[in-house]
């Protein structure tokens, strides 16, 4: 598939999944929300594999299971505590990192060269979300703050080794649509061992808003969305891909602009422009 519409298609899923995870916020505790899309997100595909009659073994399971712990548990977990304690702006900001993360981290584990046009892109676009959610970074750093910065750092940080390891299982011979399958069942198991572990409530959600954010974050936002992010990491490398990461926050703020009555101040129009000049840094023929 053209790399073009596998990156679009990763920006607008994940751009648009922050609607279904702010109507599964209430009652029921993050990590089992996040163990119920997981489930589902599984079955659906492990379901839809076997009847395809596309349901394969991975050839080796070690590098499965480490996607499946930092892609589909621990990445999520880190962000998900980091959105409880500070603003959704700087949360993005700290994950738009990724791209840099998996520069340096495919440096470390794959030898790869840190290329001059990955850190100019993805400094351009970091610098472009700093603008963008200038109102949210600049409150007063408190406890509460950095304890949030800390959690979306260990959630990037997990997030960019869920890439170095599938980037492992595409060398193996495994695909991402396989890996992603058992992936996301190993995931949903590791969460339910630490619901578990913590003693953390197993509550039943209810009303269909809940029900309905939860197929759509299954659906579309994992199997589909995961999916594609990491065809692209096989396709370009994980540095570019990475690149995803910086993007999405714009598609979220222009819906929030429809659904949330988003202001655009100066600073942010800059933003945006900050980003697609990264865009064009990263992709654009020299």
């Amino acid at each position: 598939m053209n790399n073009v519409i596998l990156f679009a298609a990763t920006v607008l899923i994940w751009g648009t999944t922050w609607i279904a995870i702010a109507l599964q916020v209430g009652d029921v505790p993050v990590i089992v929300s996040i163990f119920y899309r997981f489930a589902l997100a599984a079955v659906l595909m492990l379901g839809g594999l076997a009847l395809a009659g596309r349901l394969r073994l991975p050839a080796q399971w070690r590098f499965v299971v480490l996607q499946a712990a930092c892609l589909f548990c621990f990445n999520f977990i880190g962000l998900y505590n980091a959105a409880t304690l500070i603003p959704s702006g700087l949360v993005s900001v700290v994950f738009s990192l990724a791209s840099i993360f998996n520069a340096v981290n495919a440096r470390i584990f794959f030898g790869d060269r840190i290329t001059l046009r990955v850190l100019a892109a993805g400094g351009i676009g970091v610098a472009g979300l700093v603008l963008l959610f200038w109102q949210d970074l600049f409150t007063t750093l408190d406890a509460r703050n950095l304890q949030g910065i800390a959690w979306a750092g260990f959630g990037t940080m997990m997030f960019s080794f869920g890439n170095m390891a599938s980037r492992r299982n595409s060398a193996l011979g495994i695909s991402p649509v396989t890996a992603n399958a058992w992936g996301m069942g190993i995931g949903a198991l590791t969460l339910l061992a630490l619901i578990f572990l913590t003693g953390e409530r197993i509550v039943t959600p209810h009303g269909v808003s809940y029900w309905a954010a939860l197929i759509y974050l299954a659906l579309i936002g994992s199997v589909i969305g995961f999916t594609t992010y990491l065809l692209l990491v096989k396709q370009m490398g994980s540095a570019k891909a990475g690149y995803a990461t910086v993007v999405f926050p714009v598609i979220a703020l222009a819906l929030s602009t429809f659904f949330e009555g988003f202001h655009w101040t100066p600073t942010a129009i800059s933003g945006v422009g900050l980003t697609i000049i990264g865009n064009m840094v990263m992709f654009a023929r020299r």
